[in-house]
């Protein structure tokens, strides 16, 4: 069942789930893989990086309501007892702040420079947000 959700959220990815992707296939050239909508357990990760063991999931507003906020900490916690570590940003993060994502990844990956075309650096909320 996974992997036939996991292709259909390919098929139908979010703006910024499509933005992000392009960022992440780009750090392939600094040896870092990442798939995207990955099966994992019982769960579909948005991005995931096997060899690192993390991943990155894209939230929409559905996201910080209660419901949603109890879902998450779940499957985070089921993911960090496999060994994962989880990066959150909101889509919003994403689209209008797509040079802070990436910086706040690339730390993640120990990459200490920002890319070139990064001039700027942001800070983001707690929990990635």
């Amino acid at each position: 069942m996974p992997n036939h959700f996991a292709r259909h959220l390919r098929k139908h990815q979010t703006d910024a789930e499509r933005k992000l992707w392009r960022e992440l296939r780009n750090l392939k050239h600094s040896g870092f893989h990442f798939r995207r909508q990955a099966p994992i357990g019982p769960y579909v990760a948005d991005f995931i990086c096997y060899a690192l063991k993390l991943v990155i999931e894209i939230d929409g507003g559905q996201h910080n309501e209660t419901e949603g906020i109890t879902s998450d900490e779940r499957r985070t916690a089921w993911l960090e007892t496999q060994g994962y570590q989880v990066l959150r940003f909101w889509n919003n993060d994403v689209i209008s702040n797509l040079d802070g994502v990436h910086t706040t990844i690339r730390a993640t990956l120990g990459l200490d420079s920002p890319p070139p075309e990064t001039l700027t650096r942001f800070d983001l909320p707690a929990r990635g947000r």
